[in-house]
């Protein structure tokens, strides 16, 4: 959706359920999610991330002895 001069970017919900996911890999596709690198507008200068809430964080699971 755009103006003469100005596009209008829709951020989108994404609610994660942690449990059982593994830490590292969930960071990752937050980090995507919250840059915005997953939409096909992207550009590094402009805000089109979207807002990400994580539920049952306390059932992460950790791997390895790293």
């Amino acid at each position: 959706m755009c103006d003469k001069f100005i596009c209008y970017i829709k951020n989108n919900w994404y609610l994660v359920n942690a449990k059982d996911l593994v830490v590292g890999r969930l960071a990752a596709f937050i980090s995507v999610v919250l840059r915005g690198k997953n939409k096909p507008q992207y550009n590094p200068n402009q805000d089109n991330g979207d807002f990400v809430i994580v539920t049952n964080i306390e059932k992460l699971k950790f791997t390895g002895k790293k």
